[in-house]
Formats: structure tokens, C-alpha cells, sequence
């Protein structure tokens, strides 16, 4: 059973992904927080496997709220997903830093909502090969031209790896990519992850594009 803990300040938007969610046989809400200190609260009182937070709530914004459920160790095993009206935004930008493994956008379709909360509860980045890669790239691409802080940490293998997990590779595509083992390929990924303190796949792309490891298009070609 998949446990999932809403948090949005605003009741109706609770209560509707509640009615969608636990219409599925392996998904529970179990329990609601109307502001990011709620949130966290709450996070700790029920260790759920996924948590989905709004970005703009009152008391604490979904960011911070992000921050501290990701920095608290008693809480690893909880995946946080932001909710989002607009798309990719700074503020969907800052929360992948913060820890969240994705992002939902709060109009998408029913089916891509519980495939998105079944993904994060899995462990898996919920970033879309396809849209979040390339929103993350197009943002990226109009901040400042980034360093490469952190890239020294790793090793040639794991700088290569980062990039292809950027470009929206699963470990067996990067297994074959670079002709090594699926799980030579996952080890290569979790040692650039922990390198980093990267909490998950979604934090080593936001760093693969920042350090300058993978150029956005429309800058540098």
C-alpha cells in the first residue's frame, strides 16, 4: 500500500486528489496538512512513502517544507512530489534543490497523477525523459552561465554517467551506452548521488545542468 500525505491550503484541491487517490486499491492518504509546518509535522508523525506539497502555503512555503523533510534522516524514506500551477518555475526549480524528486503539474490528467505518485513511490525520480529534462534545460538555460563546482568530486566514469542520467537514461540504457553492467551502471550513479549529497535521480540532473556537465540548448550550441 502506498501512503501519501497531502498538502495543500486549500481544502477543496485536498479534497479532491483524496476522492482520486484512495478510489486506487494501493494508494492511502493518510493524512492532510493545510501549510508546510503541517506538513513536516506530519511527515514524521505518519513516515508516508509519498508526500505531495504545494509550493505557495502559509506558516511555511512548500519549499522549505521540502528542505527540511529531505535533511531529516528520519524522514529518507519519504519522497516528496511538488504540486504546481504553472509548470517549471523558479519556484519548482528551487524545491528540486530542496530534495523533491519532481514535480506534477495540479491540472494533469487523473492517470498521469497516480502513475506520478506510483513512480516517486518506487524510489524513481518522477522526471519525465520527455518534459521535465527539457524544462529543467530551457530554465537553466536562462540563468547565468553556471561553474563547475562539484564536478571534481567524481571520477571521469561518474561525470559520464550524471550526464546520461541528465539526458533522461535509465541504468540499462546507460549500461549499454557505455557497454557495463545494469548494475555497474546503478553503482556508478549512486556514487556520483552520494558524491554530491544528491537525494535522488532528479537532484543529479538540476546538478548536471547547473555545473555546466550538460549545455542546455541555446547556449554553447
Amino acid at each position: 500500500m502506498i501512503r501519501v500525505l497531502l498538502a495543500d491550503d486549500q481544502a477543496l484541491i485536498r479534497g479532491g486528489f483524496r476522492a482520486l487517490l484512495e478510489a486506487e486499491d494501493d494508494i492511502e492518504v493518510v493524512a492532510e496538512a493545510a501549510d508546510g509546518e503541517q506538513a513536516v509535522a506530519l511527515a514524521l508523525e505518519h513516515r508516508p512513502d509519498v508526500a505531495l506539497v504545494d509550493i505557495q502555503m502559509p506558516v511555511m512555503d512548500g519549499i522549505e517544507a521540502t528542505r527540511r523533510i529531505a535533511a531529516d534522516e528520519r524522514l529518507g524514506g519519504v519522497h516528496v512530489v511538488i504540486l504546481t500551477n504553472y509548470g517549471l518555475d523558479e519556484y519548482v526549480f528551487n524545491a528540486l534543490r530542496a530534495g523533491a524528486g519532481g514535480f506534477l503539474v495540479k491540472d494533469t490528467e487523473p492517470d498521469d497523477l497516480l502513475q506520478g505518485v506510483r513512480v516517486a513511490a518506487r524510489g524513481d525520480a518522477l522526471l519525465s525523459p520527455a518534459i521535465t529534462r527539457r524544462l529543467i534545460g530551457e530554465y537553466v538555460a536562462r540563468r547565468p552561465a553556471p561553474g563547475p563546482e562539484g564536478l571534481e568530486l567524481l571520477t571521469n566514469r561518474e561525470r559520464e554517467v550524471a550526464a546520461l542520467v541528465a539526458r533522461g537514461l535509465s541504468n540499462e540504457e546507460i549500461a549499454a551506452h557505455m557497454v557495463i553492467s545494469p548494475m555497474t551502471a546503478k553503482t556508478h550513479v549512486s556514487r556520483a548521488m552520494t558524491k554530491l549529497g544528491a537525494r535522488d535521480r532528479a537532484q543529479l540532473v538540476v546538478f548536471a545542468y547547473e555545473s555546466g556537465l550538460v549545455v542546455p540548448r541555446g547556449r554553447g550550441g
